[in-house]
């Protein structure tokens, strides 16, 4: 038989390449990268993805990508992971915050990932099978950071897109699932990474240890193998136990 279908966006490093290797053992895994043309194809290398580009902030390349998708994989995607998403250029105070960084977040982290959903979701209805939607947001969903208060915003949005879609398609079979990464060690905080370490050995999170890759991907894998399929609308903390509220 055919292996099940898996769109990644943002799979060419970091947490997306992390989920892109996870998935590849059982399903045949689309990916999307925005510029670094480079690590995409040691991914598809290493992986046997198909790794195409897609910029999630620009609607007509969204529309080109879904477009090719529909073509290349007609039966229809199985497996919907929103991953892509990107940080402020530049940290900046609330009271300093420029509207161009705003938008350009909010398109590429909530626009982008919610209409590609709503493609995605029309598709599988039409198949009328079991599908699984999955938005990857962050502990900035539910933490002010006033140095970047536009990306929690867009995390925040994004908690909400991930129950409106399980509200939507739960009467079809179709559960959708929101993980909620900590402090993960990526390259997106690489500048950052040695203050985490510091703080997390202080005592930031109950278990005294920065979230690897990895560990976002095996909550991916549960999710994929159906196990969490009476589930639908749930919150996966992946997060060291950062959102636990201690005295």
């Amino acid at each position: 038989m055919a292996k099940p279908v898996a769109l990644v966006t943002g799979g060419s490093r970091g947490i997306g390449r992390a989920i892109v290797e996870e998935l590849s053992s059982t399903h045949s895994v689309i990916a999307t990268y925005n510029s670094n043309l480079a690590a995409a194809q040691e991914v598809a290398q290493a992986t046997g993805a198909t790794i195409l580009p897609c910029q999630l902030g620009d609607p007509n390349s969204c529309r080109d990508f879904l477009a090719e998708i529909d073509r290349r994989f007609p039966q229809s995607v199985d497996l919907l992971i929103n991953n892509a998403g990107m940080a402020p250029r530049e940290r900046r105070d609330i009271l300093d915050a420029t509207p161009e960084s705003f938008d350009e977040l909010f398109s590429t982290n909530l626009k982008g990932p919610y209409f590609i959903t709503q493609h995605i979701a029309r598709a599988m209805l039409a198949r009328a099978a079991l599908g699984r939607i999955v938005f990857i947001s962050s502990i900035s969903s539910f933490t002010a950071s006033v140095n970047r208060g536009d990306y929690c915003m867009t995390k925040a949005a994004l908690t909400m897109a991930a129950k409106l879609f399980a509200t939507r398609l739960a009467p079809h079979d179709i559960p959708v699932f929101e993980i909620e990464p900590g402090i993960i060690r990526t390259d997106m905080i690489a500048s950052v990474a040695a203050t985490y370490d510091q703080r997390i050995a202080d005592g930031l999170l109950p278990q005294r240890r920065m979230g690897e890759p990895k560990d976002v991907a095996n909550a991916v894998r549960a999710i994929a193998d159906g196990h969490l399929d009476y589930c639908t609308g749930q919150i996966l903390h992946v997060d060291g136990g950062f959102h636990l509220r201690t005295l």
